[in-house]
């Protein structure tokens, strides 16, 4: 059984997503054992505690920068036990050495199609703002390994989503969310854990 964290910053939707596909059997052979936030205050804390997971703070402002808060980040999921880290609204780059802790067993959702509207700067309502300022008819969410570079690691799932003329940022977040983030992540999750992927290069062989 694989032992996984998720770390969080705010709300917490993707780790609603993962938390209902866990209560549907749908995530095979992993267990989420642990939510981590950068901030004490996220909502996604209640919402780890509601689901009887234990919830811990690596908080950001406590650390000189990122690299100090990932070092500490790695000893917690080390100390933790953890075979899969997943980064569901985690708003900080972490620095190379969890990726090194963590060689493809650090999965992030990312909500665009990756390769187009990705890399620094490129989170939240930001990605959206340059997808409809850019005029694509589809975007998307893209399920990705981390690697040292933002956004740039293996790509392990992709889904389309339409994109309408009448949208806004929000309303394009929204749809994104339903229809793309919160069928792959679980998806990728229970796919990692049941040892489902294999990387070569930049590609993820699903077997």
């Amino acid at each position: 059984m694989v032992r996984i964290a998720v770390l969080v910053s705010g709300g917490g939707t993707n780790l609603q997503a993962l938390i209902d596909a866990q209560a549907r059997g749908e995530i095979n052979n992993g267990q989420i054992a642990a939510v981590i936030s950068s901030s004490p205050t996220a909502y996604a804390l209640e919402r780890a505690a509601k689901a009887n997971i234990p919830g811990y703070v690596v908080n950001r402002r406590d650390y000189a920068d990122n690299r100090a808060m990932t070092a500490a980040l790695a000893q917690q999921l080390q100390e933790l036990d953890i075979g899969l880290v997943v980064l569901a609204g985690f708003m900080y780059v972490l620095t190379e050495e969890l990726v090194h802790a963590y060689p493809n067993a650090i999965i992030n959702i990312h909500p665009a199609l990756i390769p187009s509207f990705c890399g620094e700067g490129y989170y939240g309502l930001h990605v959206h703002e340059r997808a409809l300022e850019y005029g694509v008819k589809v975007s998307g969410a893209t399920v990705h390994f981390v690697s040292e570079e933002c956004d740039g690691g293996p790509i392990i799932l992709q889904k389309a989503v339409a994109v309408n003329e009448d949208d806004t940022p929000a309303t394009l977040q929204r749809r994104i969310m339903e229809q793309a983030e919160w069928v792959l992540l679980p998806q990728a999750v229970s796919l990692f854990c049941e040892g489902r992927l294999s990387v070569e290069g930049r590609i993820v062989h699903i077997r």
